[in-house]
């Protein structure tokens, strides 16, 4: 059994994660988190599996140094390229974000049509494609929405610009009539506005940041590593880049949730 005063130490490649980070809190509210976002080298969506693993294991590593009781990889494109190896490489649990999202999918779906939107490198990894391949009678639709990213990271949401890409990039989802929406990417849960507007009430989204912490609670407990009784929790949170920027970004898109931002100088170095 591991140490239940460990955190959990969560891994993005940059403010995406936050939305997971948000959800690991709010249902384990009595456990210490440590978030790492290697905003130094983001987007990784943009980048090959060979780098997306590398950088993502350098992430990983610096967590698992510093005691952690599980390692939460809050980012598809990271997940996509990098679960096996972690959960080969770590003696703590190793929560991702794809599989919890498909499974979710699955039981939400009326007429069997998923779709999914995610990353360049989440669409070419085929995560979601080999999540649902042994599941009867459901068809996956992908759709790459590259710009996405971009959009949270400036902190930009809503308005005329991006609403006509949201359409765009969903038009082939409508065509299929996708029924259910897989947000494949952790940044996509603070377009949900956006999203929903597009689609219709018709269409079930789910928050690929909600399962990840769903999961990670039933992980943690199944291995009595919960903390039971109330207690002053501490969250910490550490960039590759820069930590103003990092903070100042981070607080505006979560409500205040973030603060006290520390650099890591040995990853991205």
């Amino acid at each position: 059994m591991g140490n239940t005063d460990l955190p959990i130490g969560i891994f993005d490649s940059g403010f995406g994660g936050l939305t997971v980070a948000r959800a690991v809190w709010d249902q384990l509210p009595n456990e210490d988190i440590v978030y790492l976002g290697d905003t130094a080298r983001a987007p990784y969506g943009p980048k090959s599996i060979p780098e997306v693993r590398e950088y993502a294991i350098e992430c990983l590593d610096h967590l698992y140094g510093m005691g952690v009781k599980a390692l939460v990889i809050a980012c598809n494109s990271a997940s996509s390229a990098v679960l096996r190896d972690a959960r080969e490489r770590y003696d703590v649990p190793v929560v991702d974000v794809i599989l919890p999202a498909a499974r979710r999918a699955v039981r939400a779906t009326r007429n069997g049509r998923v779709g999914v939107i995610c990353t360049v490198a989440t669409a070419n990894a085929l995560s979601y494609d080999d999540a649902l391949t042994a599941v009867p009678d459901v068809e996956l639709h992908t759709a790459p929405c590259p710009l996405f990213v971009e959009y949270v990271e400036r902190g930009v949401t809503g308005g005329p610009e991006l609403l006509d890409l949201t359409r765009q990039y969903l038009a082939p989802l409508q065509f299929a009539d996708v029924d259910t929406l897989i947000l494949g990417c952790t940044h996509y849960p603070l377009l949900a506005g956006v999203i929903s507007y597009v689609l219709g009430e018709g269409v079930t989204l789910v928050s690929s940041a909600d399962e990840c912490a769903r999961e990670t609670y039933q992980s943690l407990t199944d291995l009595e590593l919960v903390h039971e009784q109330p207690r002053a929790a501490t969250r910490r949170f550490l960039t590759t880049g820069s930590p103003e920027m990092f903070e100042g970004i981070g607080r505006r898109l979560m409500n205040g949730f973030v603060d006290r931002v520390e650099q890591v100088v040995t990853v991205a170095s």
